[in-house]
């Protein structure tokens, strides 16, 4: 009997494994998702979040007993749901007006049980537009939707913006703040509206995808998930905008990110080492990633009214038609850069057109670009930026200044891939220095 007990053991508690381990996948993957409907439901960002962690909490103690339902993220949302009235109606003893809330969204709301998903998918969409609207400050937009959309750290978050922990939290709390006392709704604007609304929410996808297609941090190059969600959110919000006339931006930076994307499997060999666009197998490039994106460059740059998305893309366009490092259109891409500057001046764009320079033009060219960007003290701490000089030093056959500036970017370095890549050109450059 004492074996028949232990093997029934053991049976539950691999049973149990598996379904910590598949709702711990479905909180990647959809904890973001159920949040955005938990936050229509309940009208508050704080409310919603508690819901969220509730609702996982009970997966977690139901789903081994009950196993996991049809449809689990309707079953979450609705579980989120009752946990939140629930919750309220504790604190009616102590808050008044706090029971009337819990009847109104007891009474507003549906049973989710049932729900179909299509019915939850433009949530997070909505909030987009409700993050980056215009009552709140630009940069608080970008740091708020990149926070609840995508659920990166405040630390991710100030490595995208090259900005403190501290300041971007700030910024959450004094967006979500305003919120709260503007009574912002949660929707998608009208046709008017746009317009207005547009740019903000194009710079958070944009934010999106790159933290997804480089991380900012940790043990991985990219994260795959969170530039699927952002693609998935670009194609949406061109639906949504078919001939409306800010579709041109949108269908730009839709095709910069299928174009980046179609990269991702030659990015990383099969150690998860980093390679270089270079040194990349092109064998791997997605080819319908490739198609799309160019077919929506095309279509962009016909129209006239593209902007810097649109241009960026036309650059990824011109790399991924290329068949090899060898043969790409330097001088196209300079050119595309020239116009790209004079549509947004910014410093990172600055040294992506020092690094092309060099390519066209050789080494020596590109380091001195590079160079006047660093001696004005552009991007200080942008590890990309020393990596560049490193490499211009490193081609011309300047190993001591080459070994300094890559020893700069390590120290700023925050993903484990590259700073192995880093740490291999450190090895590299002070063997060239011993002999």
């Amino acid at each position: 009997m004492a074996k028949i007990q232990n093997s029934r053991d053991v049976s539950l508690a691999k049973a149990t494994a598996q379904v910590h381990q598949q709702i711990e996948a479905l909180y990647r993957c959809e904890s973001r998702r159920v949040f955005a409907t938990l936050l229509r439901l309940l009208g508050d960002f704080q409310l919603a979040d508690e819901a969220l962690q509730d609702a996982f909490t009970a997966a977690l103690k139901q789903w081994p007993l009950d196993g996991v339902p049809a449809n689990p993220r309707a079953w979450l949302v609705s579980t989120g749901r009752f946990k939140a009235i629930d919750g309220l109606r504790r604190q009616s003893r102590f808050v008044q007006g706090i029971d009337e809330l819990a009847d109104q969204l007891e009474v507003d709301t549906p049973d989710f049980v049932a729900y179909a998903d299509e019915d939850i998918e433009d949530d997070r969409l909505r909030l987009i537009f409700t993050c980056c609207h215009p009552a709140l400050a630009e940069e608080s937009r970008v740091a708020l939707t990149l926070r609840e959309i995508c659920g990166l750290s405040t630390e991710e978050i100030a490595s995208a913006f090259l900005s403190r922990p501290t300041t971007i939290a700030q910024r959450i709390v004094r967006a979500k703040a305003k919120i709260r006392d503007a009574r912002i709704p949660y929707q998608i604007p009208s046709a008017a509206e746009l317009p207005e609304r547009i740019n903000a929410v194009l710079q958070v996808l944009y934010l999106m995808y790159n933290e997804g297609y480089s991380a900012s941090s940790g043990a991985n190059i990219t994260r795959a998930d969170v530039s699927a969600e952002a693609i998935r959110l670009a194609e949406l919000l061109l639906d949504l905008n078919r001939d409306s006339g800010a579709d041109t931006e949108i269908a730009g930076l839709l095709a910069l990110m299928l174009l980046q994307e179609s990269r991702r499997a030659a990015r990383t060999d099969a150690q998860g080492e980093l390679v270089l666009m270079a040194d990349q197998d092109r064998r791997l490039w997605n080819s319908e990633y490739i198609d799309k994106g160019v077919a929506l460059v095309r279509r962009a740059l016909k129209d006239g009214r593209f902007g810097p998305y649109s241009i960026q893309a036309a650059i990824a366009a011109i790399h991924a038609e290329s068949p090899s490092a060898e043969t790409t259109d330097w001088h196209e891409i300079v050119g595309l850069y020239d116009v790209l500057l004079r549509l947004n001046a910014s410093p990172v764009i600055a040294l992506n057109r020092a690094v092309a320079l060099g390519m066209r033009d050789g080494p020596a060219v590109g380091a001195s670009a590079v160079d006047e960007i660093y001696e004005r003290g552009d991007l200080a701490d942008y590890h990309l930026l020393h990596a560049a000089r490193a490499d211009f030093k490193r081609q011309l056959g300047q190993y001591q200044p080459a070994f300094a500036a890559y020893k700069e970017a390590l120290g700023y370095a925050q993903q484990m891939p590259e700073i192995r890549f880093l740490e291999k050109r450190i090895a590299e450059m002070q063997a060239k220095l011993a002999k």
